[in-house]
């Protein structure tokens, strides 16, 4: 499969992945390995891919209805949650996150004991979803290893002067993230130096990832690009 690998020294009990638009059943605008239920591709696709990821790695993934905000759940393979986070010390069952330009977080300890999955949009962002999940982990921060999967890329991320203020009103440091756009009023926002400088506020340097860009890499789905999209999963999970 033409899948990523994250590139982190991660314990060698944790495994993780990232999907790529590749590998699947969807067709157009869903094709082709579309994971999302809530994207309109039809039902018997989606599970179809869902059932070529699961096999291809023996998982048992615990899926989410995500909803922007902060709620972590323990990974349940069986339940659906709406939360937009997990994390789960059952090896075998992988925390999953699906994203089409917000931000995949996936997270470890040093132990090899604990994984953690978070779906940050700049909500969720701002309002605490990685510290959420951080919490869920219940290690001291300098055990934690944190990854950035692909997300929206400095480039190509323009936001309002309310996404700049919702950051640097609580972390006044955020706002080297932002850089003043082309047009009047709006900026370009670094959405992965905004979650280096959250979870380093809380003690995590341990930080890898990044410098993707989900709008101008077609191996991934992007609702900024083409809003009738499907979305990629990043998986993190402890070996059997």
């Amino acid at each position: 499969m033409n899948w990523l690998t994250p590139d982190w020294p991660a314990p060698a009990s944790v495994k993780a992945c990232v999907t790529t638009r590749a590998g699947g059943v969807s067709e157009a605008p869903f094709d082709s390995l579309n994971l999302g239920a809530h994207v309109e591709d039809t039902p018997e696709a989606v599970a179809e891919n869902r059932r070529r990821l699961t096999d291809h790695f023996a998982i048992q993934p615990a899926w989410l209805q995500q909803v922007h905000g902060i709620v972590v759940a323990d990974a349940d393979p069986f339940q659906v949650s709406q939360a937009d986070a997990s994390w789960t010390a059952t090896p075998g069952v992988a925390c999953a996150v699906m994203t089409a330009d917000c931000l995949p977080a996936l997270f470890c300890d040093r132990a090899g004991t604990r994984v953690a999955a978070a779906h940050a949009g700049w909500r969720g962002l701002a309002a605490g979803v990685l510290e959420a999940t951080l919490d869920s982990l219940a290690v001291a921060p300098q055990d934690v290893l944190v990854w950035l999967g692909p997300a929206i890329g400095p480039q190509a991320f323009e936001v309002g002067p309310e996404v700049r203020e919702a950051f640097v009103s609580s972390l006044p440091q955020a706002e080297r993230a932002f850089v003043p756009s082309v047009n009047a009023g709006k900026y370009m926002a670094d959405i992965y130096e905004l979650a280096r400088l959250r979870l380093a506020a809380r003690g995590v340097n341990a930080v890898f990832g990044g410098g993707f860009c989900t709008v101008t890499d077609p191996r991934f789905f992007s609702y900024r690009r083409a809003s009738r999209t499907g979305r990629f999963a990043s998986l993190v999970w402890l070996e059997r």
